[in-house]
């Protein structure tokens, strides 16, 4: 088990109602359970995660599932819904 920060971005720092927290957890998956489970009293927070990308220490998870995407010691969590815009 590691010990690291979320950060929210965008649509799920709103949803979150917080830009970043603690995690413990061993995995990826592991970790945002946990995160759904501290804001089960903010509904809209669990959709949003389903439509957000994921950046480990830097990495982005992409396709991995996120059972296997282990956690670091220290590292960092980045939590980023789709963004609107873009060049026209």
């Amino acid at each position: 088990m590691a010990s690291g920060t979320i950060r929210y971005w965008a649509a799920a720092k709103s949803a979150a109602g917080l830009a970043e927290e603690r995690y413990d957890a061993a995995t990826l998956a592991d970790a945002l359970a946990d995160a759904r489970e501290r804001h089960t009293g903010r509904p809209e927070f669990a959709r949003v995660l389903l439509r957000c990308s994921y950046l480990v220490d830097g990495t982005p998870v992409g396709t991995r599932t996120h059972e296997i995407v282990r956690l670091s010691e220290g590292g960092t969590v980045e939590v980023l819904p789709p963004f609107a815009g873009g060049a026209r």
